[in-house]
């Protein structure tokens, strides 16, 4: 022991290839600590995009469940005149009977729809044939717009022809020799140029399985159904689209497709979406490939059963978050009546929204999806059972962003496939889709579509770095709009009052106030600064950020205004349904009622008098009318003293990027 030789050899002692060997050795470590590194923030932002998408899927539901809570305890004195919550209640209760076929031509007849002499777009005619499709494609290529009149025409003889399918699409590859499966669009049809131009449009021997959520969240929701039930029509034997958890209204109101449809066709707004509602009702729920493999949107649960699946009436789920049966609590002898037939109805109804709604897990078992709010956890040994009982060996689904656009899970059990690139944010994540032949083996092909990047190259640090601070500047926005709760929160921790907790304080505080699961105490350095001690100094979290709105004053308090601003999407929510003609304006009663709707939900008050003054303050013309997406977009979260560290300057960099984007007429694809 110390006797021996040294083992260490001194630079100048070592030969050419010695050297050169030691110097890759360290390239190679300093490699991959960097990579590292640049997965874990990946990662981090991935987090926090998904938190906040899945936070606002489960705001919904508790504002459906609040809607749902109020069709029963709504005071008979109210339901005999026309207030905020009657017109809720009257939206959500009349789905059990509008939209018959008699009602659905009257109300959206396309013989009542003139074509403008000054029309230029594309002109279909009946029975749809492949060159009007190929014509539809370029002309939205080119930013055209469908006419009204023909998008009713082609939306009635979607109808009709799905009123013919069954619950469960069968694809059999004796027929074709190979079927494409497609994920989540939402709305980006660049992503579906990008797949018809790589693998051709639908045709006799080119089959497609596009599995849901087609709509919602991108600008072209209307242009991508329109695509696909045009595909449908030309080949109804060889284009086969599954439901998912987005086409559906409730969704559709929140998450933009209602929003597009009156802001392309305004005055035939409301026609379109109870044609766009009904249709999307009359949707299949499943595919199966050659009886081996199952395609679904969201998963599979413990109560999954095809059979049941095959024969229900998959049309009275106009919502699916609707259970489809009205029960009185108050009067027992319903419930006694009722008792067998609501059981059977609910377990119908968890059929249809498992199959849209669930996820898988590494967990076993099956167990509600707190994370979304709907659906379920669903473990390898639920996905073995369902398989197994059917005589399966594969499921697909989507509904879920994957990095490289899709994934595997449950030892290969689950494939979850996505076809919307850039999800979040612009590289944030691959596009892909399936090409499966005979063999039923899954090939993938991967895509990044891109306006945005057009003319300039980005590093794989910039791309991680901006889509980042994108994320951040997400997560700093949902923290300002909670700073009030949070202050009050931090301040129990600070008992004398010295503007400093600990790390573990400030990380415990925020995962209690804010329900998100984001990794706190690894994202701290970018969201609050630390003292010469190493403690949190809380008010740094926020900055110097002010939420401001313009029709808002001080005498209305900045509780309030920050209550609306978290809440704007609830909000929203709530106006879209008071608007019952889809123009955007409402009055200012109905103004005053969704804010009181809206202060019963979230528990904080919003007094009559506080929404009357905001409502005085939106009305300018003084005409008794507002514009309540002029309100709702009025919210401004300012920077008053803008910090310039590394963060801060991404984020002014990617504000720079996107408004250049905004500003890109043209449309470069990458394809990868």
């Amino acid at each position: 022991m110390g006797c021996g030789p040294s083992t260490d050899i001194q630079p100048e002692m070592m030969g050419k290839s010695e050297k050169l060997m030691k110097a890759a050795v360290l390239i190679q470590k300093w490699y991959r600590r960097y990579t590292a590194r640049l997965e874990a923030r990946r990662r981090s932002t991935w987090r926090i995009f998904q938190s906040i998408e899945y936070a606002g899927e489960q705001d919904q539901l508790k504002l459906y469940n609040f809607f749902n809570d109020m069709l029963h305890h709504l005071p008979p004195s109210d339901q005999n005149k026309q207030t905020g919550a009657t017109v809720i209640t009257d939206h959500f209760s009349a789905q059990d009977t509008v939209n018959e076929e008699n009602e659905l031509l009257s109300v959206a007849n396309p013989d009542n729809v003139r074509v403008e002499s000054s029309y230029r777009g594309p002109r279909l005619s009946f029975p749809i044939n492949r060159t009007q499709l190929e014509r539809m494609v370029d002309a939205f290529k080119s930013n055209q717009m469908l006419h009204a009149k023909y998008l009713m025409e082609l939306l009635h003889n979607t109808r009709k022809a799905m009123k013919t399918l069954d619950n469960i699409n069968r694809v059999s590859l004796s027929m074709t020799k190979h079927v494409t499966i497609c994920g989540d669009l939402h709305g980006k049809i660049d992503d579906l140029f990008t797949i018809f131009y790589k693998n051709g449009l639908p045709s006799d021997s080119n089959s497609y399985i596009f599995n849901g959520d087609f709509v919602d969240r991108g600008p072209n929701s209307v242009e991508i159904a329109a695509l696909l039930f045009a595909c449908f029509l030309v080949y109804p034997n060889h284009v086969f689209i599954n439901r998912g958890n987005h086409e559906d209204h409730i969704m559709n109101i929140r998450y933009g497709f209602v929003k597009e449809v009156v802001a392309k066709y305004r005055t035939n707004a409301n026609r379109l979406l109870n044609l766009f509602q009904d249709l999307f009702s009359w949707l299949p729920l499943a595919t199966v490939i050659d009886n081996k493999i199952l395609v679904v949107h969201g998963g599979v649960s413990d109560k999954t059963d095809l059979v049941q699946l095959a024969q229900l009436d998959r049309h009275k789920y106009l919502s699916t978050l609707k259970p489809p049966f009205k029960l009185d609590p108050d009067d027992s002898s319903s419930v006694c009546s009722e008792q067998s037939t609501r059981s059977a109805d609910m377990l119908e109804w968890r059929q249809v929204l498992d199959i849209l709604w669930s996820d898988p897990k590494n967990q076993l078992g099956c167990s509600p999806n707190t994370f979304r709010g709907g659906g379920c956890y669903f473990g390898a040994d639920v996905t073995d059972k369902v398989l197994a009982r059917h005589g399966l060996t594969l499921l697909i689904r989507s509904h879920e962003c994957k990095p490289e656009g899709y994934k595997y899970t449950h030892y290969k059990k689950v494939l979850t496939i996505f076809s919307a690139s850039n999800y979040y944010e612009e590289g944030s994540n691959k596009g892909a889709y399936i090409k499966m032949g005979q063999d039923l083996e899954p090939v993938f092909v991967q895509y990044t579509s891109s306006k945005a990047t057009k003319g300039r190259k980005v590093t794989i640090r910039q791309r991680v770095g901006l889509i980042e601070a994108s994320a951040i500047k997400d997560l700093r926005d949902k923290m300002c709009a909670s700073k009030t709760v949070l202050l009050e929160k931090f301040k129990k921790f600070d008992f004398e009052n010295t503007g400093v907790i600990t790390v573990n304080e400030w990380c415990s505080v925020l995962e209690d106030a804010m329900n998100m699961d984001i990794p706190w105490r690894t994202l701290r350095p970018k969201l609050a600064d630390l003292n010469s001690g190493g403690l949190v100094e809380y008010e740094s979290t926020f900055g110097q950020y002010e939420l401001k709105h313009k029709f808002a004053n001080n005498e209305n308090g900045l509780s309030v205004t920050e209550a609306l601003y978290r809440n704007r999407e609830n909000l929203g929510t709530i106006f879209r349904i008071m608007d019952k003609d889809n123009s955007g304006m409402i009055s200012m009663q109905e103004f005053e009622d969704a804010c009181g709707i809206l202060s019963r939900h979230i528990g904080t008050e919003i007094s009559q008098e506080q929404a009357r003054d905001l409502a005085k303050s939106i009305d300018i013309d003084k005409d008794g009318s507002i514009d309540f997406n002029e309100f709702l977009e009025a919210f401004r979260m300012v920077d008053q003293n803008p910090r310039t560290d590394d963060g801060h300057t991404l984020l002014s960099r990617l504000s720079v990027d996107t408004d250049l984007a905004s500003r890109s007429s043209g449309s470069t694809v990458n394809l990868i």
